[in-house]
């Protein structure tokens, strides 16, 4: 089987790689992927995989092996982009003016239509369900998986496992990565406004400088991180906007900022967010102001579950050769792929994409970020490789 794949997966590799270009040079905001989610129906139609829209834009395919069994997977792909201007001069530049596929969703969904395409090559060789979820709205609260769940994604027929993949430009291509148990934050959106009273900057007496409130908030609530969190438990307080919008001697009435919380563990989680609006509104009412402190929940925490993880990590070495799996260590980043885990048995893994020699290094979600289209060859093959061993063929 491993031999079918591999050749299948290397047969397809020039359709992926057109694949991938054609939805990279066509980048469609969260929730709003309606020409990508007709390319994949197109696709999916040309391969006769039955689909049923969900979520809006988003859809789920079935492919059913002919032998009998009644095992369940899911494997899923988001088709999201971002509101980021590229880099100009790529023959498969984005043609949407300030949009962009900086995070490699568009290599996500061209490997799992790969990967389909191999699947459906073999359903003689196979038993069990494969469901293809194929997400709008992973870069966007409430997170598209979110509403795929809802939907009933996971339901008729409900998977024993979930697996997604997700490019990593620190990996070279041709490797793998894992890591079982905690792997990915929880995110939380932060939303504040401090009040006071403006007024001429050389008459700060007159005032209630919201500017220097502010600067004490910012100060002290990295004490929630530092002093009140348990320091085996990860945690991140950022703020990365803060406009007070007054003048070289203009006292502004108030200041907004915007920022993130993220960590390990819910019970936390909630207290924090109660202990960061408590010290907040202290602050600033202390100081003669006042403060509203809004925080909307984002995803939770993504756990890959402890044994399915093994087993994937094992197929994966049986695919690739066992030097080329690695381990990950824990990312404060945040994936709405974690709403699976937390119903489901999930394996989350980073698909290598970098390559020093031909400059391919950037980070996701900046202009200038590219794949080794050579690792489409590699995600098409373990991702069907993965899915056929766990049915048990």
């Amino acid at each position: 089987m491993k031999d079918k794949v591999s050749m299948l997966a290397t047969q397809i590799h020039g359709k992926t790689v057109d694949q991938r270009r054609h939805l990279h040079q066509n980048p469609e905001l969260s929730f709003e992927e309606y020409n990508t989610a007709a390319f994949i129906k197109a696709e999916l139609d040309t391969l006769g995989i039955p689909y049923t829209p969900m979520a809006n834009t988003g859809l789920v395919a079935h492919i059913q092996g002919e032998r009998p069994s009644n095992n369940v997977i899911a494997l899923r792909a988001d088709m999201d982009a971002l509101p980021i201007t590229e880099i100009s001069g790529r023959a498969y530049g984005s043609n949407n003016p300030g949009v962009m596929h900086a995070c490699g969703h568009d290599a996500h969904t061209a490997s799992l239509l790969g990967t389909a395409h191999i699947l459906q090559s073999l359903k003689a060789d196979f038993g069990g369900t494969i469901k293809l979820l194929f997400q709008p709205g992973e870069e966007r609260l409430p997170g598209g998986a979110s509403l795929m769940i809802k939907a009933g994604a996971l339901q008729n027929p409900t998977p024993q496992a979930v697996i997604g993949q997700h490019v990593m430009p620190l990996i070279p291509a041709g490797k793998v990565g894992f890591r079982a148990g905690k792997y990915m934050a929880s995110t939380d959106e932060l939303y504040v406004t401090v009040k006071g009273k403006g007024g001429h900057g050389a008459q700060p007496q007159q005032n209630i400088d919201p500017v220097v409130i502010t600067a004490h908030i910012i100060t002290a609530l990295q004490q929630v991180v530092s002093r009140i969190a348990d320091p085996k438990t990860p945690s991140v307080l950022s703020f990365g906007k803060v406009i007070a919008n007054g003048a070289t001697n203009v006292i502004p009435d108030a200041v907004y900022l915007e920022g993130t919380f993220r960590t390990f563990d819910e019970t936390w989680r909630n207290e924090a967010h109660v202990r960061m609006k408590k010290m907040a509104i202290g602050i600033a009412e202390s100081m003669g102001g006042s403060c509203d402190f809004e925080v909307r929940n984002g995803y939770p925490f993504l756990v890959n579950e402890e044994k399915l993880t093994a087993e994937v990590r094992g197929y994966a070495a049986e695919f690739l050769g066992k030097e080329n799996v690695v381990d990950l260590d824990l990312w404060l980043a945040a994936e709405d792929f974690a709403y699976y885990s937390q119903v489901a048995d999930a394996c989350f893994y980073r698909l290598g994409t970098g390559n020093e020699a031909k400059g391919i290094t950037s980070a996701v979600h900046t202009p200038t970020f590219d794949i080794d289209e050579s690792a489409l060859a590699l995600s098409t093959g373990l991702m069907a490789y993965i899915a056929l061993r766990r049915l048990g063929n």
